[in-house]
């Protein structure tokens, strides 16, 4: 079977409606990816032309900035591949596997595993960005700045891998997510891995305004973290811990400006082993950048 694919390029400005076209063109799902000069990448595909000509005629419609391209792909057994291509990830203390692999037993370093049923639309944990923060919150741990029975907020949480970790760092707190379809997977991911003490819910900073939590984690993308720098603020107690990544090295600069004058601690330590050393304040993977405070 020859499948159909609409691949769509915008810049960031217009990246929040094209993905609203795409999510309501696309159930099944869809791919996501910056590129390295701040524009977003969507990949749709589908067995049928049809709603794939339907969703272009929209984003030239409403998107006129918008990028479009069609191509097919080859014939081949895609859950197969899918599969080969769903390999574990280790990150920090963690590995995350699929349900078919929920049986192999973490190795190394990885002591806690977390299990994820993959969604075309959501986070499968191999994005370095995942990877990061799941880095980042094992050194927060290890250093004692975050301990079992603190309580997290998950802004952006995605399929739900980080709120799942922090659960199963004896953590407990709230995932949100303007995606419905977000906390769905989310929630079947958490009952995967058998977590308690972790709710998700439907929104962003808006309905956790009022609360405090130990731990904030925001891995979204550029743009909303440079909105949300007071209210992602706001959530964290006094001496707290902030994870964000989901940007790119030159979109650092905006992300440094907005939190800075935010009362953001001095010091930010490097979360993965491939950061430069001279680069005191942030870690890189392929163009990611993720900060922690804490």
């Amino acid at each position: 079977m020859v499948l159909h694919r609409l691949n769509i390029i915008v810049d960031e400005d217009c990246f929040p409606l094209a993905e609203a076209l795409v999510s309501v063109n696309s159930p099944q799902g869809w791919e996501e990816e910056s590129l390295p000069n701040g524009d977003h990448l969507l990949k749709v595909t589908s067995e049928t032309m049809e709603g794939l000509q339907a969703l272009r005629d929209g984003l030239e419609r409403f998107v006129p900035g918008s990028r479009v391209e069609f191509t097919e792909l080859p014939d081949v057994d895609w859950q197969e591949k899918w599969r080969a291509f769903f390999t574990p990830v280790d990150a920090g203390c963690f590995r995350i596997v699929p349900p078919w692999l929920a049986d192999e037993p973490a190795g190394g370093d990885a002591a806690c595993r977390i299990i994820i049923e993959p969604r075309s639309a959501f986070g499968t944990g191999h994005h370095p960005t995942t990877t990061m923060c799941l880095d980042a919150m094992t050194r927060l741990m290890r250093s004692g700045s975050i301990r079992a029975g603190m309580d997290f907020a998950d802004v952006g949480t995605g399929s739900g891998i980080l709120s799942i970790a922090c659960a199963k760092m004896e953590l407990h707190g709230v995932g949100v997510d303007i995606d419905p379809l977000s906390i769905s997977n989310a929630r079947e991911n958490a009952v995967l891995n058998g977590t308690e003490g972790v709710a998700f819910t439907e929104g962003s900073t808006e309905v956790l305004a009022g609360r405090r939590f130990d731990l904030v984690i925001a891995n979204i993308l550029a743009g909303p973290l440079v909105e949300m720098a007071g209210p992602l603020m706001d959530l964290m107690r006094p001496g707290g811990c902030l994870v964000l990544s989901g940007f790119l090295q030159c979109q650092l600069p905006a992300l440094l400006k907005a939190y800075a004058p935010l009362g953001v601690p001095g010091k930010i330590s490097c979360p993965s082993a491939a950061t430069d050393p001279t680069k005191e304040g942030s870690a890189e993977q392929d163009e990611w950048i993720c900060l922690y405070w804490g």
